[in-house]
């Protein structure tokens, strides 16, 4: 009888460990799921922050990243953990968890509260930003962002194209006579900016402002989505 129930708590913690080895497996790729959103966010997508004249955006994807590595270290942890049976890295496993939790509440709740401010904050900057610091000394990455937003989203000016009467490039000699950039234009040649009719340029489609702030909403629910999604997953 001993012998039988001896066997049969054998059992049980086996077919436990191999439980909590496929968690932590699934565990492990959820974090490296969450660390892909972050990159992906800060790679594909980073011509875009250097528009936005906070770095909260940019501030929720390094969380991300963060948080996606420390789960799949954990992961690891945790595997390691359950078939060594070592009191120490369950401490640590734990601790980790904690980390995790947090670093993932923390991510969603930035990209809640940027979604919330995110139209004030490119109302009052975007169009600035544009117009004083497009073709600038200096400012490489701002223009080479403006010329791919422009034509990624078939746009001209934060507002609308005469927004670019106000930039001190377009009123500079080095402008060559455009009235726009030739990132507006529908079919980019040089100094096709230099007409600004609407068989043209981008003149009725809208500002870039209303695109660019959809555009960044939508990541935003992606990583608070992601963020908070996961943090519910570990406390259930």
């Amino acid at each position: 009888m001993g012998e039988y129930n001896e066997k049969k708590e054998t059992c049980g913690t086996i077919c436990l460990k191999y439980l909590l080895f496929t968690f932590n497996f699934f565990f492990w790729l959820a974090g490296l799921a969450v660390m892909a959103v972050g990159v992906w966010t800060l790679v594909q997508k980073s011509d875009y922050i250097s528009l936005l004249p906070s770095s909260m955006f940019a501030a929720t994807a390094y969380i991300l990243v963060i948080a996606g590595a420390v789960v799949m270290v954990t992961g690891f942890l945790g595997c390691c953990a359950t078939f060594k049976e070592r009191k120490g890295l369950l401490k640590v496993y734990f601790i980790l968890l904690l980390c995790i939790f947090i670093l993932e509440i923390l991510a969603g709740i930035l990209a809640y509260i940027y979604y919330q401010q995110l139209n004030d904050e490119l109302k009052q900057s975007l169009k600035n930003t544009m117009t004083m610091k497009y073709k600038q000394s200096g400012e490489d990455k701002v223009t080479s962002a403006v010329d791919k937003l422009q034509q990624e989203f078939k746009c001209c000016g934060s507002n609308n194209s005469q927004d670019w009467r106000e930039s001190a490039w377009i009123k500079s000699p080095e402008s060559e006579g455009r009235v726009v950039p030739d990132s507006c234009c529908k079919t980019v040649t040089t100094r096709c900016g230099i007409r600004d009719h609407p068989s043209n340029i981008y003149k009725v489609e809208g500002g870039c402002i209303t695109k660019l702030e959809t555009f960044i909403r939508s990541h935003l629910l992606i990583i608070g989505a992601v963020g908070l999604g996961i943090g519910f997953v570990q406390v259930t």
